[in-house]
């Protein structure tokens, strides 16, 4: 595809304009676009008439932009965590009716932990993950599990920092983390009390395909002394759903997690 003046392609663009829409900000004006894109207003408005036209963008009663039906259809279509997400969902709605509050189910992107599904209830502890958000490894229960499984050049330049804080508790410094990861792979668990929220416990353990971990299974609870209890009935749903992964394994799961729940 020949390149506009200015040396960016039409879908490198395009990509910038998708790219202004995050989890807390689903729905934009025109103008807000194009800042957030760094992108000219008339440039802006071109691609988003045509993205829209396509689908791919969409206009609500007030002309601002949002993401089109369409995207949602292909990214469903072609989602690599799709076969994970719909064998989490059943293990995850079990975890859930036990527990009482929130569990979600993280995969390793980039430096940082993308969240692709989450079950919540009203009256749940606070919960800053969102479906399609990312938080940092270092300062989540999900991040802190998947950092700890990562490859060692990752795992190095994670611990190089910088290092976001959230809190007093989260893990900002690189000798806490390093030991901290450590103990995670030792009990099998990431127990995080205060690292994003005051009020909220974040525990989380690895989901394995074979001897891979592809993702993090995890539960948001209250800051209090009964947090450490949540580890057991979460332990035994992260190995039910690795258990289903694998191929004739979903049977031998859930019979896992349901007796080690009552």
């Amino acid at each position: 595809m020949a390149e506009p003046s200015g040396g960016e392609s039409v879908i490198t663009r395009a990509v910038r304009i998708l790219d202004a829409f995050g989890p807390e900000t689903t729905v934009l004006s025109l103008s807000e676009v194009s800042r957030r894109a760094r992108l000219p207003l008339a440039t802006t408005a071109r691609l988003v008439k045509e993205m829209t036209r396509h689908g791919l963008l969409d206009r609500d009663e007030h002309r601002r932009v949002l993401i089109g039906t369409r995207m949602w259809e292909l990214a469903e279509r072609a989602s690599p965590v799709k076969d994970l997400r719909e064998a989490a969902l059943q293990h995850m709605g079990d975890l859930h009716a036990v527990v009482g509050h929130s569990t979600q189910l993280g995969v390793l992107e980039g430096e940082e932990v993308l969240f692709v599904e989450r079950l919540t209830a009203p009256g749940s502890v606070v919960n800053v993950t969102k479906i399609a958000g990312r938080l940092p490894l270092n300062a989540s229960s999900a991040g802190l599990v998947l950092l700890a499984h990562a490859p060692d050049g990752l795992r190095e330049r994670v611990l190089r920092g910088p290092l976001r804080s959230y809190t007093p508790h989260t893990l900002d410094r690189e000798a806490a983390l390093r030991a901290e990861l450590a103990e995670v792979r030792r009990r099998g668990f990431a127990f995080c009390p205060g690292h994003i929220h005051p009020e909220a416990t974040g525990v989380a353990v690895p989901v394995y395909r074979g001897r891979r971990v592809v993702a993090a299974l995890g539960l948001v609870v209250p800051n209090d002394e009964e947090a450490w209890a949540f580890s057991r009935p979460l332990v035994l749903a992260g190995l039910a759903l690795g258990r289903a992964l694998e191929p004739n394994g979903a049977r031998t799961g859930e019979r896992v997690l349901r007796s080690g729940l009552r």
